[in-house]
């Protein structure tokens, strides 16, 4: 067979479909592609995406599964969380968003999903975003009552934290606001507010102590 002729795998081309319905979907919304647009941009019939996509739900459930970085982030953060790695938990999640997920198909995707009502919108909510807090939340309540985490409502810490996070990628993506700094420095920004808000103080206790070692110290060096 020539190679111009040479079959597609049908996995080739259900990545494809979703592929194309995805970046369809955050150029023009969802009420405005239509089916057939999807099937050109993906160098397909109407008819074969129907055979892999059966329903609307099915298609945006693949689009998902493909294209949001919650799952994998959670497995990489979960096995961080485990050996109680505070700020390697905090940094990875950092990194991850700073570096560039969501990407900015997928951002604009969601922001028209929810700006339309459209059902995709609640199913990222429930199925990956209210996954990853309920994560987030549980880790900094986990830490809370070990007294390493000061006692804060867990779920307004987790968001306060992904709200630094999401409002620096939507000021990237949507307005190109960009920072004359590595995304490292950036990341490592976040992760210091994060956990200089978070940690537990030293006791009073010890804070006078080590006042009072500081002016034993002073007077010692006065009197030499």
């Amino acid at each position: 067979m020539p190679p111009s002729q040479k079959r597609i795998p049908g996995r080739v081309r259900k990545a494809n479909i979703i592929r194309s319905a995805a970046s369809l979907f955050a150029e023009k919304g969802f009420s405005g592609t239509k089916t057939r647009e999807v099937a050109v941009r993906a160098g397909v019939s109407e008819a074969l995406i129907f055979k892999h996509f059966p329903s609307k739900e099915d298609l945006y459930a693949a689009i998902l599964a493909e294209e949001s970085p919650v799952p994998g982030l959670l497995s990489r953060v979960r096995k961080l969380a485990k050996q109680q790695k505070d700020v390697e938990v905090f940094s990875v999640i950092a990194q991850t968003v700073v570096r560039g997920a969501p990407d900015s198909h997928l951002m604009r995707l969601i922001l028209f999903s929810a700006l339309e009502n459209h059902e995709l919108s609640d199913m990222f909510f429930q199925n990956h975003i209210r996954v990853f807090y309920d994560f987030l939340a549980g880790y900094i309540q986990h830490r809370i009552d070990k007294g390493v985490f000061q006692p804060v409502p867990p779920l307004i810490a987790a968001r306060a934290f992904m709200g630094m996070l999401i409002y620096h990628r939507l000021l990237t993506v949507l307005f190109h606001a960009q920072l004359p700094h590595t995304g490292e420095d950036i990341s490592r920004t976040f992760v210091n507010i994060m956990m200089n808000g978070l940690k537990n103080s030293p006791p009073r206790g010890k804070v006078r102590m080590l006042g009072k070692k500081r002016k034993a110290r002073k007077r010692k060096t006065r009197k030499a």
